[in-house]
């Protein structure tokens, strides 16, 4: 049973969104307990693969019991079973949240919706359980495919955003299968460790080189890195709320999660830093594209498309922990990519239940909304704080990390980036937090009738706040036994 735990995480998702399609078609009404079912299967069988590899070791699954490299492997080490429990988590306190909101915003396709969903997440948790460089593309289309038709449901400029970030998405997903396409002319191999095992005997192949630069720019498109994310900010906007706090948690995670496995598991050890100095090309870019984005973030006035940005600088702190190439800065950017799943989930859940209370979504009608939501302006209150960086929350700590890593490198100028961001964040999180509990409330019906939203939107939002406080507290645990072992891999 144990060995067949990485098959079970992204297949239990599949076979439940085609249940959920069918029995949502004799009955509406069953959506959505069939598909937080097939969730639930998902993060069980995740969290106890966990339990496995911390005790025993990394699990390999032979899809059809060929042996690689001729046959498909799926594994579970360290880096792809904490991966597996936060996508599955996450999704997990997002499906529960999004039924009231579907329910009010687009009720007449919550059964779509639904199979589309566990489609996403299915390409999701199948990308960082396999260990086949194609089916990393497979499962990356399955998950682009599902996450278009998702965030297309949305009305007004919706359509027209996501048919922008198809643009975006379709290319990036060419540039990795041309990378991935060169590896197997040049090695004959698909399997990760078999690459990795050929690529010593052939060090200076100009294939190699262009595959590693493609896959690179690939998963830079698909993980909004600076300055290829211009399909974002328009995508959460307009994006129904229960669907963007599936996507805005997730998705581009993955993508750094890609990058993340290429660089430990595929090529050569320093080949992305003395070879092909790539590692500093992406450091700089995030850099960049911290401030950028940090200052854009500053200038909304839609809390959506604050968030947008705030979410583009983010994935940014994340691409230059791993640009860094130092095992401090590698362990900030896996940190930052679970806290900030944990942070944007709160803060769109929080804008999610403010627009389903209140139909705001503007900053400037924010006035008063402390007092008549208190449980969900707390909550994103928790977020802001910790996404600026404030102790105990868990923000506080992958950014100590990210500095850490700067300093182990000696580069001053990632320093300051990460304080400055942190003090621009301060600003755009203050302004909200400043309206909300210290302006007089407006003359205005719709503030003078909001309330909390009810508990089944209510109750995820604050777990997720409390996981925040909860994961600063013990991240020394999370980094010890489950982040260092996969920098051992390399440092």
């Amino acid at each position: 049973m144990f060995e067949q735990l990485p098959v079970i995480i992204p297949v239990s998702l599949l076979l439940f969104a085609l249940l959920t399609f069918l029995c949502g078609l004799w009955r509406k009404s069953l959506a959505f307990p069939v598909s937080l079912a097939g969730v639930t299967i998902s993060l069980i069988a995740s969290i106890w693969g966990l339990v496995q590899v911390l005790t025993s070791g990394p699990m390999h699954y032979h899809l059809g019991g060929w042996i690689p490299p001729i046959g498909i492997e799926y594994v579970l080490d360290h880096l792809a079973a904490f991966m597996a429990v936060l996508i599955t988590g996450i999704a997990f306190a997002s499906m529960i949240y999004s039924r009231q909101s579907f329910t009010k915003e687009v009720p007449e396709k919550i059964v779509p919706l639904y199979a589309l969903i566990l489609l996403l997440l299915a390409g999701l948790t199948g990308i960082v359980v396999t260990g086949d460089l194609f089916n990393i593309y497979v499962f990356l289309e399955i998950a682009s495919l599902a996450a278009y038709a998702v965030m297309a449901i949305g009305h007004g400029k919706a359509p027209m955003a996501v048919f922008r970030y198809i643009i975006f998405g379709t290319v990036g997903a060419c540039f990795y299968l041309l990378g991935v396409g060169f590896i197997y002319f040049a090695t004959g191999s698909l399997n990760m460790a078999d690459v990795a095992r050929i690529l010593p005997t052939i060090p200076d192949s100009r294939l190699i080189v262009a595959a590693a630069v493609f896959i690179i720019i690939g998963m830079g498109l698909k993980m909004a890195l600076f300055p290829f994310h211009l399909w974002l900010p328009d995508v959460y906007t307009y994006a129904p709320s229960g669907v963007i706090n599936f996507v805005a948690p997730l998705m581009t995670k993955v993508g750094a999660y890609v990058v993340i496995r290429v660089f430990i598991s595929v090529f050569m050890p320093n080949y992305f830093t003395e070879t092909l100095p790539i590692m500093t090309v992406i450091s700089w870019l995030a850099a960049a594209g911290i401030i950028f984005a940090s200052i854009m973030a500053i200038a909304q006035k839609d809390v959506r498309r604050m968030l947008a940005y705030s979410s583009v600088a983010q994935i940014c702190y994340v691409a230059l922990g791993i640009g860094m190439a130092n095992p401090a800065g590698l362990i900030g950017a896996m940190l930052h990519i679970l806290n900030h799943a944990f942070m944007k989930g709160t803060l769109f859940q929080a804008a999610g239940s403010i627009r389903y209370s209140t139909g705001i979504t503007e900053i400037a009608r924010f006035a008063g909304l402390g007092r008549k939501m208190p449980l969900t302006m707390s909550a994103f209150t928790v977020a802001a704080l910790s996404m600026v960086g404030i102790p105990p929350a868990a923000g506080f700590f992958s950014k100590w990390y990210l500095v850490s890593g700067a300093v182990a490198g000696h580069n001053w100028v990632f320093v300051a980036v990460i304080l400055i961001s942190s003090l621009l964040n301060a600003v755009y999180f203050f302004r909200i937090l400043e309206k909300a509990y210290m302006s007089p409330p407006p003359d205005d019906e719709v503030v003078s009738q909001a309330k909390d939203p009810p508990k089944g939107m209510t109750v995820p939002m604050v777990a997720l706040a409390a996981g925040i406080i909860i994961l600063g507290i013990i991240n020394a645990v999370i980094v010890t036994n489950v982040l260092q072992p996969v920098t051992s891999l390399i440092f």
